[in-house]
């Protein structure tokens, strides 16, 4: 790929050297990688012309030369490079990915039930793994650019797979890096993750960067959630203030399951998050909670999108934003309630704090409801630290500034607090705590 060729054609002819030298997997997802590169090429990068991307512009990712990340950094790093990103007070599994490919010596796999597989998609490919083929990229439609390219690239990622009735107690981490080549590098981290009937588990999802370098993370992860399954989701993104990262979650829930999905944002330039949920079966219980931190020129996007397609299901967002400096926050959360999804019970809500004159929001919460048995709210708050209460906390002996970080540690911590694994939500506390005093 070259600065000579348009970005579109650039893409295309590096799948063309993708196909002929990294491209790995079984032969049925060959026609699928040449769909998506064609549905690219037809449709290139969106624009600020098309309404879902009005307020996030990713023309700079368009005109930036990406190269395709080499794998090779990982096999180079010890557990010492990435113990500050790893939670090893979290226990449990841990997979690691560097720049897009798997690293086996810095995995940790923890205890399992009988019949769980945590590891890379490449290893489930090649031992023919029964739950691929039916599940990987039959829901994240590729009718977009992004989820398109993450298609067309698909080699490696995390699967994640638990059988019938099994429990697994302790977290299962999905750590994806990536480190500084010195030129503009893409990776397309790929992730599935199949929870069977009646059973229960937790994930960690997170993104961090080694370095400065400008790096583009593409990331889509499929998530199917069987009938009765629980299954808890926490998503952290680090990376870098050069890196871009652009992430597509689709949940397909089946009848009594339950998903809940926190996603925390301190990084990266240009952050893009789609969360998808279709409620396809009833008395589904379905949570989308989000948290970022934006400073600088920084721009986070959280666009969600709940499907409630059958009766008798509940479905509850809380996205919170802080804003400072000249940093620029987008909340999208559309609710639809197709007609035949009687009994509904679906409640929104986006809130953000600006702390500087620049700081921005746009915020568009929608409800389209084809239904009339239901209970739906939806609704969004903009403000400022509230003066009363900083004087307040200054007369009872607080100084001024750690007055101001204590108000905007009450407004992060309704989203910190709700997660459920321990050493997860101290660690987060402890991040909030330091990078508050920074900003």
């Amino acid at each position: 790929m070259t600065q000579t060729l348009k970005p579109r054609e650039g893409y295309v002819q590096a799948f063309a050297e993708f196909e002929r030298g990294a491209a790995v997997g079984p032969s049925w997802l060959t026609p699928l990688r040449k769909a998506a590169i064609s549905r690219f090429g037809e449709i290139g990068f969106p624009s600020r012309h098309d309404e879902e991307w009005r307020f996030s512009n990713p023309a700079a990712i368009a005109e930036t030369p990406y190269e395709l990340a080499q794998t090779g950094h990982g096999l180079r790093m010890t557990a010492s490079d990435i113990a500050s990103y790893a939670f090893e007070e979290m226990g449990g599994t841990r997979l690691v990915f560097i720049d897009g490919g798997y690293v086996p010596s810095l995995t940790v796999i923890g205890k399992l039930p009988q019949g769980a597989v945590v590891g890379s998609l490449s290893e489930a490919f090649a031992a023919h793994h029964p739950a691929i083929e039916p599940h990987l990229a039959r829901y994240a439609k590729f009718d977009t650019a992004f989820p398109a390219l993450n298609t067309a690239f698909l080699s490696d990622g995390a699967f994640v797979y638990i059988p019938r009735s099994a429990v697994v107690k302790e977290p299962i981490h999905l750590l994806f890096l990536t480190t500084d080549a010195g030129k503009p590098t893409v990776s397309h981290p790929r992730t599935l993750i199949v929870a069977e009937e009646n059973s229960r588990a937790t994930i960690v999802e997170s993104y961090a960067g080694i370095g400065a370098g400008t790096t583009l993370t593409n990331a889509v992860t499929e998530v199917v959630v069987g009938q009765s399954a629980n299954l808890d989701h926490y998503k952290l993104n680090r990376e870098s203030l050069s890196a871009a990262h652009v992430a597509t979650m689709q949940v397909q829930m089946a009848q009594q399951s339950v998903f809940s999905s926190h996603s925390i944002n301190l990084g990266g330039s240009f952050v893009r998050n789609d969360a998808n949920a279709v409620l396809a079966a009833e008395h589904i219980e379905c949570t989308l909670n989000g948290l970022a931190l934006i400073d600088g020129k920084r721009l986070v996007d959280n666009h969600t999108a709940i499907d409630h397609a059958m009766p008798n299901c509940n479905s509850h967002e809380l996205y919170k934003f802080i804003v400072d400096e000249q940093g620029r926050g987008v909340f999208n959360g559309k609710i639809y309630v197709r007609e035949d999804a009687q009994k509904t019970d679906a409640k929104q809500t986006n809130q953000a704090l600006l702390l500087s004159a620049d700081a921005q929001i746009n915020t568009k919460p929608q409800l389209e409801i084809f239904a009339d048995d239901v209970k739906c709210t939806h609704g969004a708050t903009i403000g400022q630290l509230d003066p009363e209460q900083q004087f307040y906390l200054q007369s009872r002996g607080i100084p001024k500034a750690e007055a101001r970080n204590l108000l905007i540690y009450a407004f992060a911590s309704d989203v910190v607090s709700r997660i459920k694994v321990p050493a997860l939500r101290a660690q987060l506390d402890a991040i909030l705590l330091s990078e508050l005093p920074r900003r």
